[in-house]
C-alpha cells in the first residue's frame, strides 16, 4: 500500500525512549560506524541520501554540513532547532518523547562529521514535558559514558563532544536560526543580519550549523541504510520519510511517518480516514500556518517541495491543516494574522506595523465593516511585507494573507461592503470613536 508507514523514525518498539531498549535495538551502533569513517565520508553519505532540512527551508543537509570550516581556530557548534512554534506543527515533540536517543546519536554523528565541540538542543518554553523527556535521555547518555569526555573510553576514539538541552522562553521568533542563537546566548531574540551566516559566525562568534530535530534524528537511519538506498525512498529530489502532522477536519488526526511524494488526497483519505460527516475539503494548509493555502481542488498535489512550489506553496514542516466546507476562512485568516502580529519581534518596520495593520483589516472584515478598498489594502500590505524584513517572519505573515485571498477571493469579497458605516460609540479624548477606528 502506497500510504503504509515506514517506521524509520518512530518504530513500534515499546519503551524505546529508555537507553537500554534503544541500545538493545542497535542504538549508538551507527555512531560507532561513523567513527570508522572519516568526517568527510560521513558528510558524503548524508549528501548522497538527498536529505533536505525538515524545519521548513528544505536546504540540502549534507551541503549545509560541508559549509563548516575545516581546522577552525576555536570551537564550532551545532544548534538543534526544537522550538517548533509553527502553528500546525507538532512532530518534533514526538521524537523527544518516543525516540530521544536517536536524536542524541544523530547529534554525535553530526558533531563528528563537522568537528563540533557541542550540540545545543533548543526546545520551546511551553514544551515542559518534552524538555524533561529530552533532558532525562541526555542524562542517561552522560551516565553511560556515551556523551562527554567519557565517550573517548566508551567508543575507543579521540573524539568527544558535549550536548546541552536549552529551554527557550516560548517565542515564535526563536524558530529563526539567528534568533535562536541569540536566545541561547542569553540576549534578546532579535534576528541577525546575514551575512555573516551562522557557519561563519554563529554561537559566541564561532561557526555554527543549525538543523531541525527531525533532520538530525535522520542521520543514524542514513548510515544504517546507506545514502544511496535512503535516496530511493519518496520523491526524487526530496527523499526519505517525513513526520506529517495532520490536524483539523480529519477523522484520524496525528503524526504519521510516510514517504515524501504522497498526495494530499492519499494522506487525508487513506491515512486519516477522510473528513468527519463526509464533508468536502474546502482548504488545506500543507506545511504549517505560514505556508500558502491550497484549495480542495488541489488535493492531488504531491507532498514534496518541488511539487508544492509548482502550485504556489511549500512543504514547510509538513504540518497539514485540513478545513472542511463549513469553515469560515475569513475567521481562520484573522486567527493566523493575530498570531503573527503577536509574535513579531518588532525589529523591522514592515513586519511590526504591517502585521498589526493586516489584523485590524481582518477584524473589520469579520465584523462586517470592511470595504472592497480594505480588501485591496490587505493584499497590498502583505505584498509590502514580503521580502522586506531581516528574517522570514515577515514572509510567514504575508504568505497566508496572499494565499487565502488569491485562492478564495470570492469568500472575502462576500464579507465586505460598498462603504463603511461609521457608528458613534463613545467619546474618547473629546472625539467620537467609530466601529472602524476601534477595530
Amino acid at each position: 500500500m502506497a500510504t503504509q508507514e515506514l517506521k524509520l523514525m518512530l518504530p513500534d518498539i515499546p519503551n524505546l525512549h529508555k537507553l537500554e531498549v534503544y541500545k538493545a535495538n542497535g542504538g549508538y551502533e551507527m555512531f560507532r560506524k561513523a567513527l570508522t569513517m572519516t568526517p568527510d565520508e560521513v558528510t558524503s553519505e548524508v549528501k548522497a541520501s538527498g536529505l533536505r532540512g525538515r524545519g521548513g527551508a528544505c536546504f540540502p543537509t549534507g551541503l549545509k554540513w560541508s559549509f563548516m570550516p575545516k581546522n577552525h581556530n576555536g570551537p564550532t557548534y551545532l544548534a538543534i532547532n526544537g522550538d517548533e512554534s509553527e502553528p500546525g506543527s507538532f512532530k518534533d515533540r514526538v521524537i523527544f518523547e518516543k525516540n530521544p536517543h536517536q536524536l542524541i546519536e544523530g547529534i554525535l554523528i553530526a558533531n563528528y562529521a563537522m568537528g563540533n565541540a557541542a550540540g545545543y538542543i533548543y526546545i520551546r518554553g511551553e514544551y515542559h514535558r518534552w524538555v524533561r523527556c529530552m533532558q532525562d535521555a541526555v542524562d542517561e547518555a552522560y551516565s553511560a559514558g556515551l556523551v562527554g569526555e567519557k565517550m573517548k573510553e566508551t567508543f575507543g576514539s579521540d573524539f568527544s563532544t558535549e550536548i546541552y538541552v536549552h529551554k527557550g522562553a516560548g517565542a515564535y521568533i526563536c524558530g529563526e536560526e539567528t534568533s535562536l542563537m541569540n536566545s541561547i546566548e542569553g540576549i534578546r531574540a532579535y534576528p541577525r543580519f546575514k551575512p555573516p551566516f551562522p557557519a561563519q559566525k554563529g554561537l559566541w562568534g564561532q561557526p555554527t550549523t543549525v538543523n531541525n530535530v527531525e533532520t538530525i534524528a535522520t542521520a543514524p537511519i542514513i548510515l544504517r541504510m546507506g545514502g544511496k538506498e535512503f535516496s530511493k525512498i519518496g520523491a526524487e529530489g526530496h527523499s526519505g520519510t517525513l513526520l506529517y502532522g495532520v490536524s483539523g477536519h480529519v477523522n484520524r488526526p496525528g503524526v504519521y511517518e510516510l514517504p515524501t511524494g504522497l498526495t494530499l488526497r492519499e494522506i487525508i483519505y487513506d491515512v486519516c480516514r477522510g473528513v468527519p460527516g463526509n464533508k468536502k475539503v474546502k482548504a488545506v494548509i500543507p506545511g504549517g500556518s505560514s505556508m500558502p493555502v491550497l484549495s480542495g481542488d488541489e488535493l492531488d498535489v504531491r507532498m514534496d517541495e518541488e511539487s508544492l512550489k509548482k502550485v504556489g506553496s511549500h512543504i514547510g514542516t509538513a504540518g497539514i491543516m485540513v478545513m472542511d466546507e463549513d469553515t469560515d476562512l475569513v475567521k481562520v485568516l484573522l486567527r493566523i494574522a493575530r498570531f503573527y502580529h503577536h509574535e513579531s519581534c518588532g525589529q523591522c518596520t514592515p513586519c511590526r506595523e504591517g502585521c498589526g495593520w493586516m489584523e485590524k483589516i481582518l477584524k473589520r472584515m469579520v465584523a462586517g465593516n470592511a470595504t472592497v478598498q480594505d480588501l485591496d489594502m490587505l493584499v497590498t500590505v502583505a505584498d509590502n511585507i514580503e521580502g522586506n524584513t531581516i528574517c522570514a517572519l515577515g514572509d510567514a505573515a504575508a504568505w497566508p494573507v496572499q494565499g487565502f485571498v488569491k485562492k478564495f477571493r470570492s469568500e472575502f469579497e462576500a464579507r465586505v461592503v460598498k462603504s463603511r458605516n461609521f457608528v458613534p460609540l463613545n467619546i474618547v479624548h473629546g472625539r467620537r470613536e467609530s466601529v472602524a477606528s476601534i477595530l
